[in-house]
């Protein structure tokens, strides 16, 4: 089996080059894939026929980078990702890789491997008898048996994985190992308890190691395992394992859930969290995701500067919104259109981009917060279109104030949302009547208060009901 060893990757007694000189090419597979037509007739030609037998067995040789583990010394490994990235043949491929030896009757690393899952059934049909489970990826010569009765796999070298569910914490009082694979740990019921049950049990060996496969959730156990000093994580979206799934699902749930949080977490593989007594709720904004526009009254583009455009500076929120504002201000609605917030950028980064935001979307009008530039913002801005309308706004109160009323419209059900705000969406969800739970400052959010705000807070104040003409 290939193995990184001085800087080479040794595949059968022969020597390809290093990855260090390939970046990205970590698998045997993709070094050969890369390689023109006359290297790899040669590769192919130079095997016996025994290795040319064993080459399907080794995952290291065909594995996407995600799927094998990293180096360093780390007590868990998490792979995190979408549906169908590869998890459960990774950490099925792990428990091979921890079990057996170099010849089928030879012992491997671990004598003593815990399979957990969140029920029994989940264990044995998915990790163990699976499309991608330990029985399917094992070679003839060292397929384990699966003794029902014990619900446990044996090897033929004598070691031994067994089966627990996350229903049942207690079950891993007592037993003990140096290994473990512990699949889709985000949606455990007891999964505090069952978690800790089994690090309590990996006691054996020098240092005894878990795997954890699963889709991203927004639980505390996983969230406190992520951000554990000895775990290691890789990541990847569905699309990672595209070679293997049917490109009509792809774009099938591409198509219906791109842009959602249900697609940041299923498809991405992403961490999507909430914080407690935010002032904006995912499924708030879920509910308020709309496909199809209207025609509207008005569209601005908002932009909340930053002092600097230096590195590490805040960045510059750039939002579009566009509103229907026909009878009583009660009857009004928005829509937000664009996200076209910058990084660290120069003023004049950040004020092409704004214009061209308005030309995109056909904006009437710019609002800008003048609070940390004054005069000089609007300066910066008609230096890239001298007549462009600016409505200058100053920021009098805190940032939770501002927000206040602007969340109040969503609760109202008056502004929407189109698909792709994933960065804003996660800064709204942030904002706590406390201030911002989340790293820097929410200029995405400010510019998103600013413009709906021109759009509909504003007007609405000074808003006259039409008076009837005496006839």
């Amino acid at each position: 089996m290939p193995n990184a060893t001085s800087g080479k990757v040794a595949f059968i007694g022969r020597d390809m080059p290093s990855t260090s000189t390939l970046p990205g090419l970590r698998s045997g597979a993709a070094w050969i894939a890369s390689a023109d037509a006359a290297v790899r007739e040669q590769f192919l030609a130079e095997l016996t026929d025994e290795e040319v037998a064993a080459l399907p067995w080794l995952f290291d040789f065909w594995a996407h980078d995600h799927q094998l583990p990293p180096e360093g010394d780390w007590r868990s490994w998490v792979i995190m990702g979408g549906r169908g990235a590869g998890k459960t043949r990774a950490g099925a491929e792990w428990v091979r890789a921890q079990v057996e030896g170099s010849g089928p009757l030879d012992p491997g690393r671990a004598r003593r491997v815990a399979l957990v899952g969140e029920s029994i059934d989940q264990v044995r049909e998915i990790m163990v008898m699976g499309d991608s489970g330990i029985l399917e990826c094992s070679p003839p010569d060292r397929k384990p048996e699966w003794v029902a009765s014990r619900k446990t796999l044996v090897w033929p070298n004598g070691a031994e994985a067994t089966a627990f569910s996350a229903h049942a914490p207690e079950g891993l009082r007592g037993p003990q190992f140096d290994a473990a694979w512990a699949d889709e740990l985000g949606k455990w019921p007891n999964a505090a308890e069952t978690w800790d049950m089994l690090q309590f049990a990996l006691r054996l060996g020098e240092a005894p190691q878990a795997c954890v496969t699963t889709t991203p959730r927004d639980t505390e156990v996983l969230k406190g395992l992520l951000d554990s000093p000895t775990t290691v994580v890789t990541r990847a979206p569905t699309e990672a394992n595209r070679a293997y799934l049917a490109e009509e699902f792809l774009h099938e749930v591409r198509r219906r859930y791109d842009g959602t949080r249900q697609g940041r977490q299923e498809l991405d593989g992403e961490m999507v969290e909430d914080v407690e007594g935010a002032l904006w709720s995912r499924a708030g904004l879920e509910q308020a995701r709309r496909d199809a526009l209207p025609d509207f009254d008005r569209i601005v583009v908002a932009i909340d500067p930053p002092v600097t455009g230096k590195a590490g500076s805040d960045q510059c929120g750039i939002v579009v919104a566009g509103a229907v504002t026909q009878g009583p201000p009660q009857d009004w609605h928005a829509h937000v259109l664009a996200d076209a917030s910058l990084g660290a950028a120069s003023p004049a980064s950040w004020a092409r981009a704004a214009i061209t935001a308005m030309e995109r979307f056909g904006a009437d009008r710019l609002v800008a917060e003048v609070n940390q530039g004054g005069d000089l913002v609007e300066q910066v801005i008609r230096q890239v279109d001298p007549m462009v309308p600016i409505t200058k706004v100053h920021a009098s109160r805190g940032k939770v104030a501002r927000a206040e009323p602007v969340a109040a419209l969503y609760e109202q059900g008056r502004v929407q949302h189109v698909r792709g705000l994933a960065e804003l969406e996660d800064q709204m969800c942030r904002m706590t009547l406390q201030g911002y739970e989340g790293r820097g400052s929410p200029d995405r959010v400010d510019a998103l208060v600013w413009a709906l705000t021109e759009l509909l807070i504003t007007p609405a104040a000074g808003w006259r009901r039409p008076q009837m003409r005496s006839v």
